[in-house]
């Protein structure tokens, strides 16, 4: 379970800072998808099931003929991964493992785009110094910000539907891959040359932000099934591959993300992370999937909404579980804590002088520890019961809440 870190200021193009549904990943690979299945009246439509996204597979009339050969488009997608796959093993052996996870071409894919969440890190301190010496926006306009950019990772559900519903070019995963890399590509562009309003701004950070969470939602769709049916230490494993790329993203470019600022100014930044989100694009030919063939883009309206209400319907049912409903409780209470990250970053910089390079400095050090975390929890916590993990935690937060006051004061 990834806890929130410290920074200066969080705006939620992180995962880090929206781990709901990540979070949620154990629950989900261990909760039986058949127990949800038998308290549905209608029979749900071949090859759906719940995952991390809630999926909805699509079918194609029978009388249709597709545009091209499909078991041939098929049998080369099945042969370019699995050649990529023996190329790894050739050159790295059978024995290379990331956090305990074999190397493939689906835990690189994961890995990459999970160390591009993390790297996208470069431009927090930028995107901070800019509202508040470029813009001059106080606190309170700043949290609104932040706020806003969070929406797209409140409705990560839809993502699924929209994935599963309408492949492009018939691909459900590469195909909006590739569009969320270059959505977090156009945001980022744009901050660096046209946008100088608040409005601008806002607007920018929602598009980044959505790219980031679309793209989440695919890659952990292929997490869950990758971890279905596996033990507790085996999803431990996956989950630290993701998260631990993640804080080895971060930690490449926290000291930068200071420095760059002080000696180029934060256009600059801005430029040079839109760069980033094209390694989620390129990566994208590294995902294993099936080529689906259809002559429409759009199915058909009954079938549709037939696929959808059957799917919400397997995602109330499983709501209401134990197993899914507390957990989810607990998050949205952690969630809905209140938070000083925009306040503090006025008065560490304001009052207490810290520059940009310093800030830099004490991110590196906010994501060391991060990394430290992921490798403490997969190398001797993968095994121990998830509530002692919470329970624990929660205290340890509980009591660095009730410092940082009193360190502050001092």
């Amino acid at each position: 379970m990834a806890t929130r870190p410290l920074s200066s200021t969080s705006f939620p193009i992180l995962p880090s800072y929206n781990p709901i549904f990540s979070s949620l990943s154990p629950y989900l690979r261990r909760f039986p998808s058949s127990s949800i299945r038998s308290k549905l009246r209608r029979k749900p439509p071949p090859e759906l099931d719940l995952s991390g996204s809630v999926s909805i597979s699509v079918a194609r009339d029978s009388d249709s003929k597709p545009l091209l050969d499909s078991r041939h488009r098929k049998e080369e997608d099945a042969r370019s991964t699995t050649d990529i796959d023996s190329k790894l093993k050739r050159y790295f052996g059978n024995s290379v493992r990331f956090f305990g996870v074999d190397l493939t071409a689906d835990s690189i894919a994961v890995a990459m785009v999970y160390f591009v969440q993390g790297v996208l890190g470069l431009s927090r301190l930028a995107v901070s110094f800019y509202l508040k010496d470029d813009l001059h926006l106080d606190p309170a306009e700043t949290a609104i910000i932040t706020g806003v950019s969070s929406l797209p990772w409140l409705v990560k559900p839809l993502y699924g539907f929209i994935s599963d519903s309408f492949p492009i070019f018939g691909f459900r995963r590469r195909s909006y891959l590739v569009i969320s890399g270059l959505l977090g590509a156009l945001s980022w562009s744009l901050m660096a040359t046209f946008v100088d309003s608040k409005y601008g701004v806002t607007l920018c950070i929602l598009l980044g932000s959505l790219s980031v969470a679309f793209s989440d939602v695919v890659v952990d769709s292929m997490v869950v099934e990758r971890a279905r049916g596996e033990s507790q230490s085996m999803s431990g494993s996956l989950q630290s591959l993701c998260w631990g790329s993640s804080a080895f993203g971060a930690i490449v470019s926290s000291y930068f993300s200071g420095s760059l600022v002080g000696a180029y100014g934060v256009r600059f930044v801005f430029g040079l992370t839109a760069l980033l989100p094209l390694i989620t694009s390129a990566v994208a030919v590294l995902v294993k999937e099936e080529a689906v063939v259809r002559q429409n883009f759009f199915p058909k309206k009954s079938y549709f909404l037939e696929s959808s209400k059957t799917s919400l319907s397997q995602l109330w049912v499983a709501v209401q579980q134990p197993n899914i409903l507390f957990p989810t409780l607990f998050i949205f209470l952690w969630q809905a804590t209140p938070q000083s990250d925009s306040a503090m970053f006025y008065f560490t910089t304001s009052r207490l002088g810290f520059t940009p390079e310093f800030l830099g400095r004490v991110k590196l050090v906010t994501s060391i520890a991060s990394l430290a975390g992921v490798g403490l929890y997969n190398g001797f916590l993968k095994t121990v019961p998830l509530r002692k993990i919470f329970l624990v935690t929660t205290l340890i937060g509980f009591a660095r809440h009730w410092i940082e006051p009193g360190v502050g004061y001092k």
